[in-house]
């Protein structure tokens, strides 16, 4: 007879796993004297080959970031990083990634379109119209930066100097037309978009209404 592998010793082992009751004796007059308890005797034997366990998945499920209710299309926003940071920017929407549309615009303060994250933002009280603008088409992927095709060496000067698009300043020039003629309406809005956010000695930032 032709004697049995280790394998089926150890699924043999792991099949004649048994339930056993032990007793045991406790002390005291109302204890009743002895406790009957059950013992899982297994096997000794572990497998030998490497058993896989499935791992959860790891895919990142991308959902919407809930923004703060002061972030709405028209709000001014104060940049807090970056380097446009102190400007005042107008917000012109929220795009799929959770960051936030803003312009300048860039004829009043020179920040052009871009991208910017909530987290870095001042929302103030003042509101633009900006039903007037039009921008369906600006998505995350109208800023990506176009790649330089392999095997080309550019230098880091050359990549800094690095033109911007006609269209896109097509499109920027539209945007602030739009916003302009909007911001025209009150005599105070543009002066207050072209300046700087500061503090002076004695303010407290957590104590400022914007």
């Amino acid at each position: 007879m032709v004697s049995a592998t280790r394998d089926q010793r150890v699924k043999r082992k792991a099949a004649q796993e048994t339930t056993t009751t032990i007793t045991k004796k406790i002390g005291g007059d109302k204890n009743g004297g002895e406790r009957t308890i059950t013992k899982t005797v297994g096997s000794k034997w572990y497998n030998a080959d490497n058993v896989k366990t499935p791992v959860a998945s790891r895919k990142h499920v991308h959902k919407p970031r809930k923004l703060r209710a002061s972030l709405k299309p028209g709000a001014v926003l104060i940049l807090l990083s970056g380097r446009h940071r102190a400007k005042r920017v107008v917000m012109l929407g929220s795009l799929p990634s959770g960051l936030l549309l803003v312009t300048g615009p860039y004829a009043i303060n020179g920040v052009p379109m871009r991208r910017v994250d909530a987290a870095y933002v001042i929302a103030t009280s003042t509101i633009v119209d900006v039903s007037g603008v039009d921008v369906s088409k600006y998505d995350d992927a109208y800023f990506k930066r176009t790649k330089k095709p392999s095997g080309v060496d550019v230098d880091m000067e050359e990549s800094a100097k690095r033109p911007v698009p006609e269209h896109k300043i097509a499109d920027q020039k539209a945007v602030d037309a739009a916003l302009i003629a909007e911001i025209k309406k009150d005599s105070l809005l543009k002066p207050y978009l072209s300046s700087l956010f500061t503090l002076t000695d004695g303010q407290a930032p957590h104590e400022l209404k914007f």
